[in-house]
């Protein structure tokens, strides 16, 4: 690829789900959760979005909510589909299909490196996170779609900027939010950063 040619990463939230409309926890991907006809509805608009942008590859988790938004997204568009399980929901352990106050009330009263009861940290899942952006990065596509889940564009788009202008905004569903090839990288290495305490450190 020549070095004047810009990279662009196009990251939506997926568009509704069933699970999103009972406001319940789904992250086990043999728990298959459909879209809802109004997360239909918005993954036509946000193809009618990227219309006119060529895009290469479409990224999305093992979760089918985000697959069906690609889907119906990319409608008969050509596009290869990658699915990159280091950005699937975090692992919520015996939170799963309990109501999403839970797991908020669970996060209220514990730090970014306790793991869930049977699940993981959302230490664990930004290091997922960091991993599978360096995949990304590695590959030559020019303009690639990434639909995941709002914890992980939440993380993402902080770790895109600094300061960041997302911290405290709401990711609606299905909304397009556009990084260069610099942001992307940006996020990656700021994500691993964060997550530095939790690994192990060799000894000298």
């Amino acid at each position: 690829m020549p070095a004047d040619v810009l990279r662009l990463f196009i990251f939506a939230r997926h568009a509704e789900s069933a699970a999103n409309a009972a406001n319940v926890l789904n992250s086990d991907p043999s728990q298959p959760v459909a879209l809802t006809a109004r997360g239909r509805t918005q993954a036509r608009a946000l193809g009618a979005q990227l219309a006119n942008l060529n895009v290469d590859l479409a990224v999305g988790t093992r979760l089918l909510r985000t697959q069906e938004t690609i889907d119906i997204a990319m409608d008969s568009r050509q596009v290869p589909t990658l699915i990159e399980p280091g950005f699937d929901e975090i692992h919520a352990g015996d939170l799963e299909g309990a109501p999403i106050e839970a797991y908020r009330s669970w996060r209220d009263h514990h730090t970014l490196g306790d793991r869930l009861p049977h699940g993981e940290s959302t230490e664990d899942a930004l290091w997922r996170y960091s991993g599978a952006l360096r995949r990304l990065l590695a590959r030559k596509e020019t303009v690639t779609l990434v639909v995941i889940h709002e914890l992980a564009l939440r993380y993402i788009a902080a770790a895109a900027a600094d300061p960041s202008p997302f911290n405290g905004t709401p990711f609606p569903n299905a909304v397009p939010y556009l990084f260069d090839e610099a942001a992307a990288r940006r996020a990656a290495i700021n994500l691993a950063a964060l997550t530095l305490s939790a690994q192990p450190q060799s000894g000298h």
